[in-house]
């Protein structure tokens, strides 16, 4: 495999945050639904392949590095504090949502105890609903992700995004309503598409 760091642009002594920060951006860049109906589609896709296979690399990496003594890098940011060990957890879940494999981000995320579930945890728990049409609950997790956090700017961003949704209720439903594990009505409309683009990598993502 090529360097990794090469891949997403960056340095080896980057920041975790620097390491995610240039993921998003490929990311958004790359995601395949940005040119669906494209003669660049299918290059897109592989592209998208090739970045994420390179954020799993590092996240790898440093993840081993930490576990054999090495210096951690870890992540505190507001609220939220949490180790490599997390934080890689948390890299991997991002992923499976953005390859909408929302059934297996559930169940990671469900796997966490309680008293290690920080902003990070609410924000990702929220996009699951968020993509399964549970914009209630969705942004109840988003606000406690915000209280957590309330520097986090992507966050915010899917919360304030959301809330503006409440003005046309007809969309909303909670978990409480049918299981959570069902799978989600198509949400077709552009708050669907863009809320989540800053976890998911893209701006048009479809649901699960």
């Amino acid at each position: 495999m090529t360097d990794p760091y090469s891949i997403l642009g960056i340095r080896p002594d980057a920041t975790d945050e620097e390491v995610k920060q240039a993921y998003r951006e490929l990311a958004r860049k790359y995601h395949p639904d940005r040119y669906r109906d494209s003669d660049l589609a299918d290059l897109a896709s592989e592209k998208m392949k090739e970045i994420n296979a390179a954020y799993e690399e590092i996240q790898k990496m440093r993840s081993a590095r930490t576990s054999k003594g090495g210096a951690s890098s870890g992540t505190r940011t507001g609220n939220s504090s949490y180790g490599h060990g997390q934080n890689t957890l948390y890299a991997e879940i991002r992923i499976l949502i953005n390859n909408n494999n929302i059934r297996e981000a559930d169940r990671r995320l469900r796997a966490i105890p309680p008293e290690e579930r920080g902003a990070e945890w609410h924000f990702l728990t929220g996009c699951v609903l968020f993509k399964r049409g549970y914009f209630v609950d969705a942004q109840k997790l988003f606000d406690r992700a915000c209280e957590m956090d309330p520097y986090n700017r992507e966050y915010q961003t899917a919360r304030d995004q959301l809330g503006r949704q409440a003005n046309d209720p007809s969309g909303y439903r909670t978990s409480e309503q049918s299981s959570f594990n069902n799978a989600c009505t198509c949400c077709n409309s552009l708050l669907c598409a863009d809320c989540c683009c800053e976890c998911m990598g893209g701006d048009l993502i479809p649901c699960c």
